[in-house]
């Protein structure tokens, strides 16, 4: 049954943008910072997919789900103007762990985390509440995806997506020719298909919230999305998938962190150029960036304020880094303000904000980077 019927009026959509997680798997990359503001492409965010998605999506309310690090990602935020969030009324909202109501304290997982902010969705009033992550890099119009959900009648649509990597590090799905969700495993050992949950989750707000309320006994907590709230779901057989055919990438791993930005210089991730669809961000107020004499650079991006004066191959270079004659940077990342000195060979590594490199630094691959931290020391 097509719900635009049962709302009878285009329907309210909150977002909320899960961005409290430690960021664990990126190991010091988020020691200082939290994962969502981690930089990406050398001139954006981790956050800027997501609120971007938003701002071409059409949808203003929304709502950061803050835990972690907070500091790093509102300095980032400010008041969202970027993303046209800036708003009298509904745009940009920030919703930090707090205490004195019923759901303080601290979130252990997204899903509990929902629930800890569910007294505010239930005030808010949505029809429908837009659930996403803030680490993976795609392009996707969400009307899109609300319009499957109206369509199908659904209580919960999840976009998916045909995964050519390793599916057991997310939530595994199976569907019927309908599209329907017949099964649900999150990070299963020997995952039965290809189709993971891209970490897009669609609700029905009642819907949402009654989950919410009829889990929240649940001796072991609600935990993350596939510990309890999606298996629920899914039991209850309302739950249909929303294929994503572009690119899609899980940014939270540095295997996975580096491959995403080898293929933005190899031309297989996304345009980053397309007028029609740009990530939105915060602008440098830094100079354009610089070749000295003498530099050598091939199939690389180099953020404004980068300079270089040695040699760079499929790399990404960072805002303000530099990269001195006699050293060689391939197929690497650098984040901001790191220094590559004289000699260094940096090959198959993610260099941290502000570190100094000198000397050999080496990964095993795109499979195993090597992880320098912003002291200069090799992590991984």
């Amino acid at each position: 049954m097509d719900q635009r019927a049962q709302f009878g009026h285009q329907p309210r959509i909150l977002a909320i943008v899960l961005a409290g997680g430690a960021g664990g798997r990126l190991g010091a990359l988020t020691h200082h910072r939290a994962k969502p503001a981690m930089p990406l492409a050398g001139s954006f965010r981790l956050i800027d997919v997501s609120l971007s998605n938003l701002h071409h999506s059409g949808i203003s309310d929304v709502w950061i789900m803050e835990q972690y690090q907070p500091k790093t990602i509102n300095d980032h935020l400010r008041n969202g103007r970027p993303w046209d969030l800036d708003r009298t009324r509904g745009g940009l909202l920030v919703l930090p762990p707090f205490s004195g109501h019923e759901g303080e304290g601290f979130a252990e997982g997204n899903a509990d985390g929902l629930l800890r902010q569910a007294a505010f969705i239930r005030d808010f009033a949505p029809d429908l509440v837009l659930v996403l992550s803030s680490d993976h890099l795609y392009r996707l119009d969400y009307r899109d995806v609300v319009d499957t959900h109206l369509r199908a009648g659904a209580e919960l649509t999840m976009v998916t997506v045909d995964f050519d990597g390793d599916a057991s590090n997310h939530g595994v799905v199976a569907v019927d020719d309908d599209g329907r969700v017949t099964a649900f495993a999150y990070k299963p050992e020997e995952p039965q298909t290809r189709i993971v949950a891209a970490e897009v989750f669609l609700y029905t707000a009642a819907t949402l919230l009654d989950a919410l309320g009829h889990l929240q006994d649940d001796r072991d907590g609600l935990g993350d999305y596939g510990h309890h709230l999606v298996p629920h779901l899914v039991e209850r057989g309302s739950v249909v998938e929303h294929r994503l055919e572009g690119y899609w990438r899980d940014l939270g791993t540095p295997a996975n962190y580096l491959r995403a930005h080898l293929d933005l210089v190899d031309g297989k991730g996304l345009d980053l150029a397309d007028p029609d669809w740009p990530i939105l961000t915060e602008p440098p107020q830094v100079v354009p960036a610089f070749l000295r004499e003498g530099a050598v650079v091939a199939d690389s991006l180099l953020a404004p304020g980068a300079v270089v004066y040695g040699t760079v191959r499929r790399s990404v270079i960072g805002s303000g880094a530099t990269v001195e004659a006699g050293a060689v940077v391939e197929d690497s990342v650098l984040l901001n303000r790191v220094r590559v000195r004289e000699g260094a060979h940096v090959k198959y590594a993610i260099v941290d904000s502000g570190a100094d490199v000198s000397g050999q630094r080496v990964g095993a691959g795109p499979d195993a980077p090597a992880v320098v931290d912003r002291d200069g020391r090799r992590t991984d």
